[in-house]
């Protein structure tokens, strides 16, 4: 069977997507509405932050990132998550306004302990690459 990814694409076609985070992204798709959505939705905003942070060459500016970390811990204020969350993820947004990157890791860390029992081994798995990934781009 072929692998999508590998079929030939037309000379004049987008290079394809890739879609941050689809295992957060589809547990909050699948969960019912209320706590354990917006549980899903409150992790995969901030992790969006994280990455957009910290990865790759669009890294953003401090600016943005203290701009973005602003706004997600007010929208983190109205989300109907259980405050041990709130409050991790609320210091995971303010680690991303720095450039201290094994606070960010330590922070993503908390994070991952806080859910672990409340999100599915898909979403648990991405936040652990996420934080590989920041570790790896510490030790390089």
């Amino acid at each position: 069977m072929p692998v999508i990814g590998s079929a030939p694409r037309a000379p004049y076609s987008l290079e394809p997507t890739a879609f941050p985070f689809p295992g957060l992204a589809t547990m909050a798709g699948r969960a019912p509405l209320g706590g354990p959505r917006e549980l899903a939705l409150a992790c995969f905003v901030v992790a969006r932050i994280v990455g957009d942070t910290s990865l790759g060459p669009e890294a953003l500016s401090r600016e943005q990132r203290l701009e973005r970390s602003q706004s997600v811990k007010h929208w983190l204020g109205a989300a109907t998550i259980p405050t041990a969350v709130r409050n991790a993820l609320s210091r995971l947004a303010d680690a991303t306004a720095n450039d201290d990157l094994s606070a960010l890791t330590a922070a993503l860390e908390s994070v991952m302990a806080v859910t672990a029992n409340q999100l599915d081994s898909g979403a648990r798995l991405e936040l652990g690459r996420l934080a590989q990934a920041i570790a790896g781009q510490g030790s390089s």
